[in-house]
């Protein structure tokens, strides 16, 4: 029976014969338009109109005029309800204050409100009150202030260079930003001899031009170095690929405890570029801080997940006594020195971890953490 209701296969069958319609009647007669509208014409000529109860009479108003409701009474003012009687002395002294005065007063006891920024940090240092700023003046934008440029750097390239060949137990920090004048020599050298370097522990080098080219040498260098613990090489030219190389030379030496490499030529890395760094960054155990702009939230939530153990792991390691940095802060040269140093070191007891009593399971769009099934369960 419902077959007959439902829309056969051929979609040209019109839709008239689609159905099982059951009105189709004979036409009574031939149509003819015009006889047809003279009728409707002449019949509505000839339906009286409907009888009015009341005449009309013209200028008389019929029913009743609209008065607007009366406006509500407005509450009278804090003021008006509570008398407070302040005394003879308090009136007359806030009667007779001046405007200076109020601001002042109004300053001390916190009324924001009724002040702006300079009339309030004009009362704080007794400055007196500026002309103009009043309630009857004028309101004006404040004039900003006008700070001196920040210098350029000054740091000399050459002589900071030779320095780190010559590994100078006094320099500790290098800061080499905005001196866009480096060549691509000058980064040869100093990559170089950044590999040997065992005292330098923190190396900036913001908007300096860096490549794809001196930024592979510095992941070499980053290979071989082992006393580095910050790198900032923001707003330079290096693409996605060669960062993730950069993020996997930390895991050489595990020295780095904060690297930042935001604001490149590419400010979007994609989801395979995210991926590959947050692996990267989850084998990394000494790793602080990273400054790198993610756009996924699986990568940012994973990375920032792993920051924090290993800042926890740090404390729980300070909370104990026990060193979280190692050796790898001074290298061994030599087997003699590798020696003397494995019998200065005590053996640690090892930490018996208790089970976790929670289950880990982890893809690509959230980390959840489910508890066993109890002994209930299992029976």
């Amino acid at each position: 029976m419902l077959a007959k209701e439902v829309d056969p296969d051929d979609s040209f069958l019109p839709p008239s014969q689609r159905t099982n319609y059951e009105c189709d009647k004979e036409p009574t007669g031939p149509l003819d338009r015009k006889k047809l509208i003279d009728h409707i014409n002449k019949q509505a000529l000839e339906t009286p109109d409907r009888p009015e109860l009341e005449p009309f009479v013209p200028g008389v108003v019929r029913g009743k005029k609209w008065i607007p409701p009366p406006p509500p009474a407005q509450l009278q003012a804090a003021d008006e309800q509570i008398a407070i009687d302040l005394g003879d002395e308090y009136e007359q002294a806030l009667t007779d204050a001046t405007q200076e005065e109020i601001i002042d007063l109004a300053a001390i006891l916190g009324f924001h409100s009724m002040m702006n920024q300079d009339q309030y940090h004009a009362s704080l240092l007794n400055k007196g009150q500026p002309v103009g700023l009043g309630w009857d003046g004028i309101t004006k934008s404040a004039i900003p202030k006008i700070f001196p440029a920040e210098a350029p750097n000054t740091t000399d390239p050459e002589d900071t260079i030779q320095r780190i060949k010559s590994d100078d137990s006094k320099l500790v920090e290098v800061n080499l930003n905005n001196i866009k004048t480096i060549s691509d020599e000058q980064f040869d050298k100093l990559f170089e001899a950044l590999k040997s370097n065992t005292h330098l522990e923190v190396l900036s080098l913001t908007n300096v031009g860096l490549t794809d080219r001196t930024a592979l040498m510095l992941a070499g260098a980053l290979e071989q170095n082992h006393a580095l613990r910050v790198l900032n090489v923001e707003t330079n030219f290096i693409s996605p690929p060669v960062i993730v190389t950069l993020v996997k030379s930390l895991l050489t030496q595990m020295t780095i405890e904060e690297f930042r490499a935001s604001n490149q030529r590419s400010q979007v890395f994609g989801n395979k570029i995210e991926m590959e760094i947050t692996e990267l960054v989850e084998k990394n155990t000494t790793l602080l801080r990273l400054g790198l702009h993610l756009e996924f939230n699986d990568a940012r939530h994973r990375v920032a997940a792993h920051l924090q153990r290993n800042i926890d792991r740090i404390r729980v390691d300070k909370r104990d006594g026990r060193s979280s940095r190692g050796s790898y802060y001074r290298p061994v040269r030599n087997e003699e020195e590798q020696e003397l140093a494995m019998s200065d070191v005590e053996e640690e007891p090892e930490v018996e971890v208790p089970p976790a009593d929670y289950d880990v399971e982890e893809d690509p769009d959230n980390v959840v953490i489910r508890p066993p099934p109890s002994d209930d369960e299992d029976m």
